[in-house]
């Protein structure tokens, strides 16, 4: 296998996907309005691997493909997982929504962007320098764990 970091770019038909691949810690780019060729040129000059369920897409001359056999979610994860490897970053290290890395900051730094009772009650905070979302561990943050251990259930823990 070549040095090159792992990066995905999922096809419009995989944006649940793209965004539970994303908290695993996968670079995953996703962008729902793009055409077979625009996915295809973009996956090449990223040097992307193309996550997609179109068979013909996948077939494509030239391209890194993976081509997603489910339509199950918890399946689909485990195809990528078995195909290419474990997530390269740490769970919930990049956001959701555009797939930046996220940043730690200071509770001062967000005090006017998060609810009051959030900013007293919690300590942690990150910000995407993306979408400027603000992320901190409340108590969706155990069932995003627990969706994320679904995900890799039966699947071989690397040592």
């Amino acid at each position: 296998m070549n040095d090159e970091p792992l990066r995905l770019l999922a096809d419009g038909m995989l944006g649940r996907l793209a965004k539970w691949l994303r908290l695993l810690g996968y670079d995953t780019a996703y962008d729902n309005a793009a055409t077979d060729p625009e996915l295809a040129r973009r996956a090449r000059a990223e040097g992307r691997v193309l996550l997609t369920r179109d068979r013909e897409l996948s077939a494509r001359r030239g391209l890194r493909t993976l081509l997603i056999q489910s339509e199950v979610l918890e399946e689909q994860v485990r195809e990528v997982r078995d195909a290419l490897g474990p997530p390269p970053a740490p769970a919930l290290s990049r956001c959701a929504v555009c797939n930046a890395v996220l940043e730690p900051v200071s509770p001062a730094e967000i005090a006017d962007r998060v609810p009051p009772y959030v900013l007293k009650t919690q300590a942690e905070f990150r910000r995407c320098p993306g979408c400027g979302r603000v992320y901190w561990p409340g108590s969706h943050l155990q069932m995003m764990r627990n969706q994320m251990e679904r995900f890799t259930a039966g699947v071989k823990r690397d040592a």
